[in-house]
C-alpha cells in the first residue's frame, strides 16, 4: 500500500508542470462502520460530517489528493450471554485525518458539466480515540485500536460549473481493532472500517 502511494505521488510530480490544476475546499457527510466477523457481536453505523480540501491535477485523466477531517467509529453490542461471552456495549469514536490519493477519469466531459469515475488508496491517521461504555464490561481499550487505517476508495462524481459532487465507498484493508480480551477469553475482532461518503466541493480555480 505504501508503494502504491509513492507511485501515485510520482505521477503527480511528473504532471504538475504541464497539467491543469484545480483546488478548493469541500464538506461532506460520512457513514462508517467497524465491521466484525463474529455473529454474536453486533456493530452499528455511525454518521458524521467531514471537511477538508482537494487538489485535482489533470484534464480527462487526473490525480486528486485530498486532506479531510472526520470522525469514524461504531457501536459494538453483545446484547445477551451468547457464545460464552457476557453482555457488553461500547461506542467507539475515532477522530481522523483522512488522506486519499485518487486516480480518476472523465467519462462524459462538456464545458459546463462532466461525469467522473475514480478510485485509489486512502490513509487515515487517528488523532483521538474515545470509547464510551454503557455496560459493566469494557473489553475494548485504547491499546486495542490501531493508529493508522488503510482503505481503498471507489466512486463517481459530477462537476457542474464550479461545484463538484462525489459519492464514494470506503473498503477497509487493515484491521482497526485487533484481539480483545472478554471474560478472560481472547476474541479476534479483526475489525475493519467501511462506509459511504457524499461530499460537495468548490473549485476555486
Amino acid at each position: 500500500m505504501k508503494k502504491l502511494f509513492l507511485v501515485i505521488i510520482m505521477i503527480i510530480a511528473a504532471n504538475v508542470g504541464f497539467a491543469q490544476l484545480t483546488l478548493g475546499p469541500k464538506i461532506g457527510y460520512n457513514t462508517s462502520k467497524l465491521s466484525i466477523d463474529k455473529n454474536d457481536i453486533k456493530s452499528d453505523l455511525k454518521n458524521s460530517f467531514q471537511f477538508g480540501a482537494f487538489v485535482r491535477i489533470g484534464r480527462n485523466v487526473y490525480v486528486q489528493p485530498e486532506i479531510n477531517f472526520l470522525t469514524q467509529g461504531s457501536v459494538f453490542k453483545n446484547p445477551s450471554i451468547s457464545g460464552g461471552l457476557s453482555p457488553f456495549e461500547q461506542e467507539v469514536d475515532l477522530k481522523t485525518i483522512n488522506i486519499p490519493v485518487l486516480l480518476g477519469m472523465k467519462v462524459f466531459n462538456k464545458k459546463i458539466v462532466n461525469v467522473r469515475i475514480f478510485g485509489g488508496p486512502s490513509a487515515s491517521i487517528i488523532t483521538d480515540k474515545k470509547i464510551k461504555t454503557t455496560s459493566v464490561l469494557d473489553p475494548i481499550k485504547d491499546a486495542n485500536i490501531e493508529d493508522l487505517i488503510w482503505n481503498i476508495q471507489v466512486g463517481a462524481g459530477v462537476d457542474v460549473l464550479m461545484f463538484t459532487l462525489d459519492v464514494r465507498y470506503n473498503i477497509g484493508i487493515n484491521k482497526v481493532i485487533g484481539d480483545v480480551v472478554i471474560d478472560g477469553t481472547t476474541v479476534n475482532f479483526d475489525s475493519k472500517s467501511s462506509g459511504f461518503n457524499v461530499s460537495l466541493g468548490w473549485k476555486m480555480f
